[in-house]
């Protein structure tokens, strides 16, 4: 009893400190928010920069790709690349890559601004903030492309018509108006169903591919092991050509039919009764063969892996400017 009492005053409870313990440790689940809080024009915006300078950037691929899908009278031969492109410097010189590059800037810009703004808006309905949810990426990127076609449809046919027209067209405008006036207003969508049926599995395979490569990538780079969060260019420019690519080779026949239908008639392509895609496809069969829906789909694929990886880097890169500047705006 003595012991208690001398160990009692000795330290009396007033001068015992309970000893800190170290706060339970949990890792944080770092997930990226959707949209980042960017606005619906914010979107468009940086949509339509990256589409202009995507398409501006590898528009004389373009043009030989659209050399060697146009179904001429007369009996076909294999074209390569290296012929196709000999043709047109022969034939039109350098400037024939380029020739109907303004249609594609009228229409590039607000049909991008289209694409990108619906692709990200569906795909944050859709997610439930899951950024690994594939379907709701492909199903976002269908809602994206059947927009953004009604938008960009018309140029397209513009632009592919003063791509082969060898001088039928004095220019847009000209271009514009005859068509109107010799072959009525439905003929700027005479391959409006094509394209969407083209792009509805392009986009579908596009952004799914890009959303999964750009994660992967993401998880074995150096910064993310590090800790930083942020995504490179160079990331953003792998998913791109990789889901570029791989969209385009699957397509390429969709895109053969599509070409047809938007340059019939124009210098010795065939004219086709109707535009059905079922006639499209019998006609090529017949005259072609299956190697006929295969036309150009290297150069397709040469045009959509640079192309895809100009625009996604682009997009991504106009998209964290704005979160710059929105980030500036609350701060201040």
């Amino acid at each position: 009893m003595a012991t208690e009492a001398t160990t009692t005053s000795k330290f009396p409870e007033s001068d015992l400190r309970p000893i800190p313990q170290p706060p339970d440790f949990h890792p944080a689940i770092v997930v990226p928010t959707q949209n980042n809080g960017l606005r619906f024009w914010q979107l468009m915006v940086a949509g339509s920069i990256a589409g202009s300078v995507e398409h501006m950037a590898m528009f004389p691929v373009d043009t030989i790709k659209t050399h060697m899908q146009a179904l001429r009278s007369c009996p076909i031969k294999p074209v390569g690349i290296r012929q196709a492109f000999r043709s047109i410097i022969k034939t039109d010189g350098p400037s024939a890559l380029y020739r109907g590059i303004w249609a594609m800037g009228l229409g590039a810009g607000p049909a991008h601004a289209v694409y990108f703004s619906f692709y990200e808006v569906s795909k944050k309905y859709l997610s439930g903030n899951n950024p690994n949810n594939s379907a709701a990426h492909a199903i976002s990127g269908v809602f994206a492309t059947v927009s953004s076609d009604a938008v960009f449809t018309p140029m397209d046919m513009v632009k592919q018509r003063l791509q082969i027209g060898n001088g039928t067209y004095k220019g847009v405008w000209d271009c514009i108006k005859r068509v109107m006036r010799e072959e009525g207003f439905g003929a700027f969508y005479a391959s409006y169903r094509t394209t969407v049926l083209m792009n509805a599995p392009f986009t579908a395979v596009h952004f799914t591919t890009y959303e999964a490569v750009k994660r992967g990538l993401r998880e074995i780079s150096p910064e993310h092991v590090n800790g930083d969060e942020e995504e490179g260019m160079l990331i953003h420019a792998t998913a791109g050509a990789a889901a570029g690519g791989l969209a385009a080779a699957v397509t390429t026949p969709l895109d053969v039919v599509k070409t047809q239908l938007q340059c019939q008639g124009v210098c010795g392509c065939d004219r086709f009764k109707s535009s059905s895609i079922s006639d499209v496809f019998r006609t090529i069969l017949k005259k072609d063969g299956y190697r006929g829906l295969a036309r150009g789909w290297l150069p397709r694929m040469l045009f959509h892996a640079p192309a895809a990886a100009i625009c996604w880097s682009t997009y991504e890169a106009a998209k964290s400017f704005f979160q710059d500047v929105n980030g500036d705006s609350n701060v201040a």
